[in-house]
Order: structure tokens, then C-alpha cells, then sequence
């Protein structure tokens, strides 16, 4: 019995023995960083985690002001007879302002314009209308992203030379508004229908920050003799050529038949295109 006694608690001490180096060794594999280091003093854990990468506070989008760049210098101005004359001596003299009336109304005749501009690496203002602008401001983003330069040529199609003031700040107000929402970016340039203006209109251009003008260089487009005939445009344009032309055009099939010729011609003749965006609006001395 005494020798039985004896063997049991031989068993019972190696049994906690076991035990408590179980407990004091832990686990052998850790997930926990925390779990891992129980057993290290506090300084030990401070000094062997990771240091936190500092929080920034990051401003909302919404409320950063937007950043402003500098748009191109400008290289012309425009006169009393609606030519451009060069500001800096690196503009040439020998150059011709680009310019299409009454639209947006055709995609396919849009799309030839600007293909053919591209091919000539030309810029041109086109002057729209709103109640085609309200009819599809689809073509007006189509130019617009495109690179063309969006001008106001007022509401509807109408003569405002003896227009009320009242008439004439709607007709010219809401194209600006209706192009800045489609865009972001309100016409900087004014034509008005027809040519035909007054000081009101002139005025009410210049309230809304734009340089009014009508053109030097007809191509006639608008014309019988021209309708289908684009020769006859290329025509009508080279025979009132000289430096810094205004050249009115209008958004038109055979126009745009006609322009890839006639930007030929023009370069040929020594001839550049007047980027819109290097033109003073306001006045330069």
C-alpha cells in the first residue's frame, strides 16, 4: 500500500509539472501580435510594433479652390474693320480667322468640319444659335470637345439692330447661359445675326465679356451659285483674301465639301489659322 502511495504521487507531480510548462510556453504559432507578446514587458511591445503612419486630413473635394491655369498669350487683336492684326512679333501677319455660323443642327456636317480642321491642324469659332442649342446640345458638346470654340449668335435667327433692350440682353443672355451650362464655359465672342447690330447690342456683348464682330470675308456660302457648287466658296474666299481675314461660313453640306480645298489654298498661299484662344477680348494695346 505505502509503495502504491508512492507511485501516485510521482504521477500527479510530473502530471502539473507538464501543465505548467504548457501554459508558460503558449502556443507555437501566433495570428495575434498581442497574443504573441503577453509575456514581454509593456516597453518591450511599444518598442517592437510597427510605428502608425501619421493620419492626414484630407480637405473635401467640393470645398478646395479650383485650380486656375493661364490660358495662351495673346497673339492678335482685332481692328475696327473685324481683322486680326498680330499683338506679338512671333504671329504672323499672314493668318485668318476661321468662322461657322448657325448651328448646331447637323452631326455628319459637324463631324466633316471637324475632321478637315484637324487634318489642317486649324481651330474655328462657331457661332450657334440657341434654339438649336436647346434642339441638341449633343452637337453643341460634340464641338465643344472637340476643341472648337463656341460662339453666341443669339437666341433665334433674328435682326436685332432695332431690337428693345429688353429683347436683345434675353437673346444674347440665355445662349450664354444655356452654352455655360452644357459646357462650363461661356461664348467669348459675339455675332450677330445677319450682321446687323447696334450700340444696345454692342453694349449688352460687352457686359457679358465678349468682343463683338461681324467679318471681312464672306464666302457667300449662304448664296444660289454657291448651294452644291463648293468651288464657287473656294472662289468667293480667295478672292477677298488679305491678312487677317474674318471669314464667315456656315454650317453647310457643300461648305463642308469645300474646306479641305480651301485650306489647302490658303496654306499655299503662305497662310496660318488664328487659334480663337490667342485672341485679345477685351481691349489690347
Amino acid at each position: 500500500m505505502k509503495k502504491y502511495k508512492l507511485l501516485l504521487s510521482a504521477l500527479l507531480s510530473v502530471s502539473l509539472t507538464a501543465a505548467l510548462v504548457a501554459c508558460s510556453s503558449g502556443p507555437t504559432n501566433h495570428t495575434d501580435g498581442a497574443v504573441a507578446n503577453a509575456a514581454q514587458p509593456a516597453s518591450t511591445i511599444a518598442s517592437s510594433q510597427p510605428t502608425a503612419e501619421p493620419s492626414i486630413s484630407l480637405q473635401p473635394t467640393a470645398s478646395r479652390p479650383p485650380i486656375v491655369h493661364p490660358g495662351p498669350k495673346p497673339l492678335y487683336k482685332m481692328n475696327d474693320a473685324y481683322r486680326f492684326v498680330p499683338i506679338e512679333e512671333s504671329a504672323s501677319a499672314k493668318a485668318v480667322l476661321l468662322t461657322f455660323d448657325d448651328g448646331p443642327d447637323n452631326e455628319k456636317i459637324i463631324v466633316s468640319l471637324l475632321d478637315t480642321l484637324d487634318k489642317h491642324k486649324a481651330k474655328a469659332i462657331f457661332f450657334v444659335n440657341g434654339y438649336r442649342v436647346k434642339q441638341n446640345p449633343e452637337l453643341l458638346r460634340l464641338i465643344y470637345d472637340r476643341g472648337g470654340t463656341i460662339g453666341n449668335h443669339a437666341w433665334d435667327h433674328n435682326n436685332l439692330k432695332e431690337a428693345a433692350k429688353d429683347v436683345v440682353k434675353q437673346q444674347i443672355g440665355d445662349v450664354q447661359d444655356e452654352v455655360k451650362q452644357l459646357t462650363g464655359v461661356a461664348p467669348l465672342f459675339f455675332r450677330p445675326p445677319y450682321g446687323a447690330g447696334s450700340d444696345i447690342v454692342k453694349q449688352t456683348a460687352k457686359d457679358h465679356g465678349m468682343l463683338y464682330m461681324t467679318w471681312s470675308n464672306g464666302s457667300l456660302d449662304w448664296e444660289k451659285p454657291a448651294r452644291d457648287n463648293p468651288a464657287e466658296i473656294v472662289r468667293n474666299v480667295m478672292e477677298q483674301l488679305h491678312p487677317g481675314a474674318n471669314i464667315l461660313m456656315h454650317e453647310l453640306q457643300w461648305t463642308a465639301d469645300a474646306l479641305d480645298e480651301l485650306l489647302t489654298k490658303l496654306e499655299k498661299e503662305g497662310y496660318s489659322f488664328i487659334d480663337p484662344a490667342t485672341i485679345a477680348t477685351t481691349p489690347y494695346t
